[in-house]
């Protein structure tokens, strides 16, 4: 009961101190006046054109990242010639600001829909490929040796071994993964984009909408938790031995 009381004592402060100094709508609107316009975008259907638009870039970008991510890890952490080769020249590139890399993207790929995902898998990929290897390196050497005794074939350690064991770590990077596709989508839409939730912001702060930006913003976080959640009852579902273990 402690977070939802401090969220609405939070709310109230908020609503109280601005209606007390009289603070312009425009600088900050009320907790009232957010809630008046995210019913109003809900009723009116507009902002939900611009959340399939964002949520498609997010979800493809993050399936993009996760699929790389998944096996380009697992050759890094298998394989000692992609390991001193392929892992130095990834680690190169993500010194580079990615967000820097956006508008780039956005002439390679135009102003459509694929520069955006492009950003979001790319932003997204780098924490799913480290879980991905350190979740393959950490497993008990002892099990590898006992399948190999048991004439286990490549394919079969790793599934039956490196994969079982990895699955934690692989669904904590991809817990990461996609708030980081969220923010890259979001930065795309930002730099070039006529639809989509980061689009929207653009256009309700040259207009001085603050009120509707925070309604976006509420939107953009209902997204985010909820494509959280999904990982996480995914996680529960695939990796459940994880959960019962942070329980004891």
């Amino acid at each position: 009961m402690t977070l939802p009381l401090t969220v609405a004592a939070f709310f109230i402060a908020w609503e109280v101190l601005v209606r007390l100094f009289e603070v312009k709508s425009f600088i900050l609107p009320t907790p009232s006046a957010v809630i008046v316009k995210v019913f109003q975008d809900f009723v009116s259907g507009g902002i939900l054109v611009h959340l399939w638009v964002t949520l498609t870039e997010v979800v493809i970008g993050f399936l993009l990242a996760a699929a790389a991510g998944i096996v380009l890890g697992s050759g890094i952490a298998l394989v000692g010639f992609l390991n001193r080769t392929l892992y130095p020249f990834i680690l190169a590139i993500q010194t580079v600001p990615k967000i820097a890399l956006a508008p780039l993207f956005l002439i390679w790929f135009g102003y459509g829909i694929q520069s955006k995902i492009l950003t979001a898998a790319m932003i997204a990929f780098f924490p799913i490929l480290v879980n991905v290897i350190s979740g393959i390196r950490t497993i008990d050497p002892r099990r590898i040796l006992l399948m190999r005794s048991l004439n286990a074939s490549f394919i079969e350690i790793f599934l039956k071994a490196r994969l079982p064991s990895m699955l934690p770590q692989l669904f904590a990077g991809l817990e990461v993964g996609i708030i980081f596709a969220v923010i890259g989508a979001i930065v795309g839409e930002f730099i070039g984009a006529s639809t989509g939730l980061g689009s929207l912001i653009v256009q309700r702060q040259a207009s001085v909408d603050v009120a509707g930006v925070f309604s976006v913003l509420v939107y953009l976080s209902f997204m985010g938790i909820g494509l959280n959640l999904i990982l996480r009852l995914l996680t529960r579902r695939f990796a459940f031995w994880q959960r019962s273990g942070e329980g004891k």
